[in-house]
């Protein structure tokens, strides 16, 4: 029997290649890989194909190369890179082609990573924090689930996975550091409010779960989070693993405003909408529920052990 074929966006990257990863090392899973890159011939590329993927070519710019590509697949796990562009046009314009895509090529099930529309909480005229882009609060959350409907309209059998923050940037935003009374310290602009995390492997393989369950899921929304921790749950973790003290002095969003980051504002507008609003956003992903369908799904405890080394150079 022919395995269905998954048209994975994102092969080469965190989420995508987490889903990647899934599928390949489940051999009997009745699942094949078509990883879409713009360039089959970048290393990671190459390394995917070595380990068995189907390799093509794919701009999510242009909408014919999206639907040569998804050409006789099954199902896709479809994302945008909002970060590498930081413009929700542009952004918009890749969802939409990659539904038009979809529902050209008839796929049977899509899974769309996504994110709460902030502005459902948080009006364009609360003056607690700016709108950016002209109608945005957080441009990169409003964006996707505006996104959301394209999938909708098109009639495309799509399950909506709703992601969060990535264990990993603790390594690459906000490590421990010493302060200047040499305790190691977390930072974190998130009050006492918990901060759902995941690891970005986990994302990839909760989609595979989706896509195991099948079109049953369609339409859904499928919340994600390893673990919701409050920043001084986290410092309790990192302490238990460095064996040193750790303590938990929580950051301002004006100091994050204030960093030399692209999309600074957008950040912090993130932060704020995770505190003041922490019943929805963490109140709707239970890591219970999530292991369902990832039964290999890490804790932070299970995830830091695992990157010890980034904490200890």
């Amino acid at each position: 029997m022919s395995k269905k074929i998954i048209a994975v966006v994102g092969a080469t990257g965190q989420q995508g290649g987490g889903l990647v990863r899934a599928i390949l090392d489940d051999q009997e899973g009745g699942f094949a890989v078509r990883a879409l890159t713009r360039d089959p011939a970048r290393p990671a590329a190459a390394a995917l194909a070595a380990r068995g993927a189907e390799v093509v070519a794919a701009d999510l710019d242009d909408e014919a190369s999206l639907r040569a590509a998804l050409d006789g697949a099954y199902g896709a796990y479809f994302m945008t890179s909002f970060w590498e562009y930081n413009d929700v046009a542009r952004e918009q314009a890749q969802a939409r082609a990659m539904a038009n895509a979809a529902a050209a090529a008839g796929l049977r099930h899509v899974v769309w990573s996504t994110l709460p529309d902030t502005r459902d909480h948080i009006p364009l005229d609360d003056d607690r924090i700016p709108t950016l882009a002209g109608a945005y609060k957080v441009p990169h959350f409003d964006s996707k689930a505006e996104a959301d409907d394209y999938f909708r309209e098109a009639g495309v059998p799509t399950t909506y996975l709703s992601t969060t923050f990535y264990f990993e940037s603790f390594i690459d935003f906000f490590k421990p550091s010493r302060d200047e009374d040499g305790t190691l310290a977390l930072h974190l602009p998130m009050g006492s409010a918990p901060l759902p995390g995941i690891a970005a492997e986990d994302i990839g393989r909760v989609a595979y779960g989706i896509l195991q369950r099948g079109p049953a899921l369609a339409g859904e929304t499928v919340s994600a989070s390893g673990e919701n921790l409050t920043g001084g749950e986290y410092a309790a973790r990192f302490a238990k693993e460095l064996g040193e003290e750790v303590v938990y002095r929580p950051s301002s969003l004006p100091e994050l405003r204030a960093l030399p980051l692209p999309g600074a504002d957008d950040l912090a507008n993130m932060f704020f909408y995770y505190t003041e609003h922490a019943d929805y956003f963490a109140g709707a992903r239970n890591p219970e529920d999530v292991r369902a369908l990832n039964p290999r799904l890490q804790d932070f405890s299970t995830w830091l052990a695992a990157h010890r080394d980034a904490f200890t150079g």
